[in-house]
């Protein structure tokens, strides 16, 4: 999931930009969370990271969008700021908190959205990471991020990824040991799950692009756990 932080004082923008990334994830099949701050000075108090994407109006009542964008950088190097304005003398500036681009006002969907592109695959060149999936005489390269969740079946392990699905001999312990740190999780006896990709739990299943995996009673409290963590909501 892309977390995207929009950092603007006046509600038509903030209604349109929620609007904008909402047509956005429908287009492109990706899942998002909007996160709404007022103020330059709402965003950097108490500012833990978390986000992707930074969307920052430069002109705000209490703190301006360059002074919360230079804060920002002092605790977070990598994410991605992109500034909104209707005033290009100052978004030149942006090279000074390594910005990445500035969105102007009045804001167009196409232009917006484009710049959207370009920031997630930004996101993605810099974050992919892979696995080497053996199958049969062959290899395959899986993004890890790509995955959905592993299945134990037997002496095999089955990787449902966007690609498709990829049979292997492993088992979930190993493979639980390797993918811990890109948070994935054993919510089963013969499941391990990327929490990225949960979209909810129904009953004892949380739910994954459709597919209902179930979740142990043993594992459920930890794994609720980890899902309200995921969605920033503890």
């Amino acid at each position: 999931m892309i977390q995207i932080a929009v950092v603007e004082d006046e509600e038509i923008y903030v209604k349109q930009l929620t609007e904008y990334i909402r047509k956005y994830q429908t287009e492109r099949g990706r899942s998002i969370k909007v996160t709404v701050f007022g103020d330059g000075e709402d965003i950097t108090e108490n500012y833990s990271g978390g986000f992707d994407i930074i969307l920052m109006d430069i002109q705000m009542q209490f703190m301006d969008g360059m002074t919360a964008a230079e804060k920002i950088r002092q605790m977070d190097q990598k994410v991605i700021i992109m500034f909104i304005t209707n005033m290009i003398q100052y978004a030149v500036r942006g090279y000074e908190v390594d910005a990445m681009d500035y969105v102007v006002k009045p804001v167009e969907y196409f232009s917006f959205s484009q710049k959207l592109d370009k920031a997630i695959g930004r996101i993605r060149s810099e974050a992919k990471e892979f696995l080497m999936i053996t199958i049969g005489e062959g290899i395959v390269k899986t993004d890890i991020a790509d995955i959905y969740f592993i299945e134990g079946q037997g002496h095999n392990a089955v990787f449902h990824t966007l690609r498709g699905d990829y049979s292997s001999r492993a088992t979930l312990k190993e493979l639980e040991e390797k993918l811990i740190v890109h948070n994935f999780f054993r919510c089963a006896k013969g499941y391990l799950v990327n929490m990225n990709h949960v979209e909810g739990i129904v009953g004892s299943d949380c739910v994954i692009h459709s597919v209902h995996i179930p979740v142990s009673r043993t594992r459920k409290k930890e794994f609720m756990n980890k899902l309200l963590q995921n969605l920033n909501m503890d």
